[in-house]
């Protein structure tokens, strides 16, 4: 049941309609990069890629796989340093054939951080970035911060609080040294694929999906505020 008075419920509308047509306006393409583990053609990426190209009424959402993918065999990916260069070709060529949309890159963990590094770069222009589960731990545990600290691009970040590559302490204190304009939203019982416990579900009276399209939402709410600004 909606418990919003009706004052507060017109005015959410309101926004969601503004929201809606900045982006219908902007019509934005989405350039989104798998994690370490899968290609751009699992479920995972294939829901999400969906999801984002419907909230962000986008014109496309441009998904590649990256080299140590090919062949079908499953192999461990090189440093993250060394895919920047594919992943910026990818955008370039993107770029070219859609002229003068609104460039976002979005990731899924180690695609997002690739893409932070991409759109640093400065030949690279792009309006957002969207990390979905970023890994600011390193596999020493130490935290990786000076990517993000070297944006200047709007950034918004999606993360589930209990993922182990992202304790949401250190992503906070990173976030409050960015000096990119950054949104964190957070997936409550979210792992680093944002999978939430069935328990959790249920004492919440939630759903996985209906956990997804708030963080969707909230995303599309982000980007609609930095292609205004």
């Amino acid at each position: 049941m909606d418990s919003l008075p009706p004052t507060k419920r017109r005015r959410q509308s309101e926004d969601d309609e503004n929201e809606v047509s900045t982006l219908e306006k902007f019509s934005p393409v989405v350039i989104f990069a798998h994690g370490a583990g899968a290609p751009s053609s699992s479920d995972w990426m294939l829901r999400w890629k969906t999801m984002l190209k419907e909230a962000l009424h986008a014109a496309d959402v441009v998904t590649f796989d990256y080299p140590y993918m090919s062949g079908g065999k499953k192999r461990a990916p090189p440093k993250a340093e060394k895919l920047v260069e594919f992943h910026s070709n990818i955008v370039k060529e993107t770029a070219t054939k859609y002229p003068g949309r609104p460039l976002i890159l979005a990731g899924k963990s180690m695609g997002s951080r690739v893409g932070c590094m991409v759109a640093s770069l400065k030949d690279i222009n792009v309006h957002a970035v969207v990390c979905l589960g970023y890994p600011l731990k390193g596999m020493n545990g130490a935290v990786r911060d000076e990517t993000l600290l070297q944006l200047t691009v709007p950034t918004m970040f999606v993360q589930g609080s209990k993922d182990g590559l992202c304790p949401l302490e250190k992503l906070e204190a990173t976030r409050q040294k960015m000096k990119a304009l950054n949104e964190l939203h957070v997936i409550n019982g979210g792992d680093h694929s944002f999978k939430i416990g069935k328990k959790h579900l249920q004492e919440k009276g939630s759903t996985q999906h209906e956990a997804e399209d708030v963080a969707v939402q909230a995303i599309a709410a982000f980007i609609s505020r930095s292609l205004e600004g």
